[in-house]
C-alpha cells in the first residue's frame, strides 16, 4: 500500500443502490416491496414463516442480479486512483464490487451468501433460490446471510478500526437512522474532513469539518470528486 495516499473511508447506504432500481422499505411507507419488515426481516419472522422469508430474499436476489452499478458506484471506484478507498456499506447487494471497488465491507450481510441457522460463520455462495431443506454440513437449515432487524451487527467491530484510519470520511446515500451503522460518523476524528452526500441531508449533531452535498448519489459523486481533488 502506498502510504503517501490518503485513506478515504466511505459509509454507503440504500440511496446509492436505489438509483439502480433497488428499493428499500424506507422509500415506501414502511413497506419493503409490499411486506412489513417484521414479516420478512426479523428472527421472529424466520421462526414463524421461513418459506415466506426465503421467497422474499429469493426475489431480492433476482432483483440484485438484474440491476447494474450506477454512476455513484463507478465514481466511488474511480477514487481508488488517488486514494486508499474502503467502502463500509449497509447494502446487501454486490453493486459496489461490480462497479469496480476493491475493498468493501458489508455491515448487514450479502444477498449472494447463505449461512447456517446456528453458526453465522458457516457460509456458502448462493445464486439460485434457497429452499427449505437446504442444510449445512452439520445438518442445520440454511438461511440468508443477512443481518436482520433485532440481531447484532458483528461486522461493526471490523468497521470501527477502519473508521479510525480515515483521513477523509464520506457518508453517501444513507438516512443515518439505522444503528449502529449511523453511529460510525461519530467515531471519526473531529479534525478529519467529513462529507455527507444525499438527496435529503439527514439532520446530525453539530460537528467540525462537515460538508454537505445535497444531491442524489449519482450527481453528488461528481461534486464530491471535484472537491476531493484538492485533498489528495
Amino acid at each position: 500500500m502506498n502510504n503517501r495516499r490518503k485513506n478515504l473511508v466511505v459509509l454507503s447506504g440504500a440511496g446509492v443502490s436505489a438509483e439502480s432500481g433497488l428499493r428499500t422499505f424506507r422509500d415506501s411507507d414502511g413497506l419493503w416491496e409490499g411486506y412489513e419488515v417484521t414479516e420478512v426481516a426479523t428472527p421472529r419472522a424466520w421462526r414463524r414463516n421461513p418459506q415466506l422469508v426465503l421467497d422474499f430474499y429469493n426475489m431480492r436476489r433476482k432483483d440484485v442480479a438484474a440491476a447494474e452499478p450506477n454512476a455513484a458506484h463507478t465514481g466511488l471506484a474511480a477514487l481508488e486512483k488517488d486514494f486508499n478507498v474502503t467502502i463500509i456499506t449497509q447494502n446487501i447487494d454486490d453493486l459496489h464490487e461490480r462497479g469496480g471497488s476493491s475493498r468493501v465491507l458489508h455491515l448487514h450481510g450479502e444477498i449472494f451468501k447463505m449461512r447456517s441457522e446456528y453458526d453465522e460463520h458457516i457460509l456458502y455462495e448462493i445464486r439460485e433460490d434457497m429452499k427449505i431443506g437446504d442444510r449445512d454440513e452439520h445438518g442445520h437449515q440454511l438461511r440468508p446471510a443477512i443481518v436482520w432487524f433485532e440481531e447484532p451487527v458483528p461486522k461493526i467491530e471490523e468497521a470501527l478500526p477502519i473508521v479510525h484510519t480515515a483521513d477523509i470520511f464520506v457518508v453517501i446515500g444513507t438516512s443515518l437512522v439505522v444503528y449502529p451503522a449511523a453511529g460510525l460518523l461519530h467515531y471519526v476524528d473531529p479534525a478529519t474532513p467529513k462529507f455527507i452526500v444525499d438527496k435529503r441531508i439527514p439532520s446530525t449533531s453539530p460537528m467540525e469539518n462537515l460538508f454537505r452535498i445535497e444531491k442524489p448519489a449519482t450527481e453528488g459523486i461528481i461534486e464530491l470528486t471535484n472537491r476531493l481533488q484538492s485533498m489528495r
